[in-house]
């Protein structure tokens, strides 16, 4: 196809706060031999996103930088190399970062091995929704904790959208699933596959847990970003995982003594230091979800890319239950 030579985008020229965010004309990106070139439909906001633009996640950026790492479109070319041909619909979860430009503009040069067909059928808007947390679920479950079936995993924070993932997740593999929300989120963790649902603000959530997991929790997965080891390395079965995945600036006592006796293991894991070979295992998940035609999160705004700097902002102000969506 003949491609413009010049693309709306979304870009920074420094880190920094969301006036550092601009919406304007960029050159269109031609793709190399093994890259694909992929017209825009949808995105959505990730935390990490608001991390990179801002300068709190250090990463290789070249500016302008365009923002955004997630990507649903369709293929406008490819290279010979690509394996992929003009009008496929396809996904993305990992621009924007590692000197890789982003995901909002109007059209993105990816890498081959970075991009999956996305499931016949499904809409962009829910597969943007759902792209960056079933992956970063996924990967923390099962490939940082080794999730297995029959294993008890708590999931703080259930009713944000990786816990969301990740109770579908764990409970499709066959794991006793107890949740953690505001009780405003039960009946949503509950649709997800939660066996019980928890107040995370009750005075006597210790209590609950170990009523619900007299055993022991085998794997605790919380997506909050609020880390009290002191309270929660006695709740694990020997052997036990905690991993951490979220709260960047969160600082929290070490319990050693607990940690060494009960032979529990704290793992930090950020699906930006994924390799390319766990993102294609996550991908197949996130497929498997998305081909079963309902929503795997929920979608609380919709924005047009122009209203990128709203969208960052409505991120870092949490004040909405759901994702974030941008479409062309």
């Amino acid at each position: 196809m003949d491609l413009p030579g010049t693309m709306r985008a979304a870009f920074i020229r420094a880190t920094g706060g969301t006036d550092r965010i601009e919406v304007g004309e960029l050159p269109t990106p031609r793709p190399g031999p093994t890259d694909v070139l992929v017209e825009f439909e949808a995105s959505a906001v990730n935390h990490v996103d608001t991390f990179v633009r801002s300068g709190a996640y250090r990463t290789a950026l070249a500016f302008p930088f365009v923002i955004g790492r997630d990507l649903v479109g369709t293929v406008a070319a490819a290279g010979p190399g690509a394996g992929f041909a003009a009008g496929e619909r396809v996904w993305t979860n990992s621009l924007g970062h590692a000197g890789r430009q982003g995901a909002w503009s109007e059209y993105a040069v990816v890498a081959a091995e970075r991009l999956y067909r996305l499931p016949a059928g499904v809409g962009a808007e829910d597969a943007a929704a759902a792209l960056h947390p079933t992956a970063t679920a996924h990967l923390g479950l099962f490939r940082r904790a080794r999730l297995a079936a029959g294993d008890t995993v708590l999931v703080g924070g259930a009713g944000g959208a990786v816990g969301s993932a990740a109770v579908r997740l764990a409970a499709a593999a066959g794991a006793r699933v107890i949740a953690t929300a505001a009780p405003r989120d039960h009946e949503w963790a509950a649709s997800c596959g939660a066996a019980e649902a928890l107040d995370y603000r009750d005075p006597d959530l210790s209590g609950r847990i170990r009523a619900a997991a007299p055993e022991g929790v085998d794997v605790w997965l919380d997506t909050s970003g609020h880390h009290d080891l002191p309270t929660v390395v006695p709740l694990l079965r020997s052997r036990g995982t905690i991993v951490v995945m979220a709260g960047l600036a969160a600082h929290t006592p070490l319990p050693v003594g607990a940690l060494y006796t009960r032979d529990v293991s704290i793992r930090g894991f950020a699906i930006s230091n994924a390799s390319v070979d766990d993102l294609a295992a996550a991908s197949r998940a996130v497929n498997r979800l998305l081909a079963q035609g309902r929503p795997v999160v929920r979608t609380a705004a919709k924005l047009a890319l122009d209203d990128a700097a709203e969208a960052h902002a409505l991120q870092e102000g949490h004040s909405l239950r759901g994702r974030i969506v941008l479409v062309r």
